[in-house]
């Protein structure tokens, strides 16, 4: 169903990008170009047409991108940070154990003395 919907998502969406191209906002544009409709609509139906169109297809988006939120595939898993998946899965630490001293305890180097002659 989740493919479904955005497979129709999609061609919504194409059909909208080319009526919005075929329209002009002064009213001309590709619409005016169409003899044919034109004679038998007139200008001003064909102009209402694609506006009720648009319309219709950028409501049809939104509420078919609003209805495939519940067609999400899930896992049925619940699932837990990396992080805490880390901090689960360490081992633990005896406080009784000495750990490496990593130079922290270091003493400074002394120059030897010279022998005196």
């Amino acid at each position: 169903m989740y493919v479904f919907i955005s497979v129709l998502i999609l061609i919504a969406a194409i059909l909208l990008v080319g009526i919005v191209l075929i329209q002009n906002s002064k009213g001309g544009g590709l619409a005016s170009g169409f003899s044919s409709s034109n004679q038998i609509m007139g200008v001003r139906k064909t102009t209402d047409f694609l506006e009720k169109a648009t319309w219709v297809l950028a409501g049809t988006v939104v509420v078919l991108s609003v209805v495939i939120t519940a067609f999400l595939p899930r896992d049925n898993k619940v699932q837990e940070s990396e992080i805490r998946q880390q901090v689960n899965s360490a081992p633990l630490i005896d406080p009784n154990t000495i750990a490496p001293d990593f130079g922290t305890a270091q003493q400074p180097l002394v120059p030897e003395e010279a022998p005196s002659n």
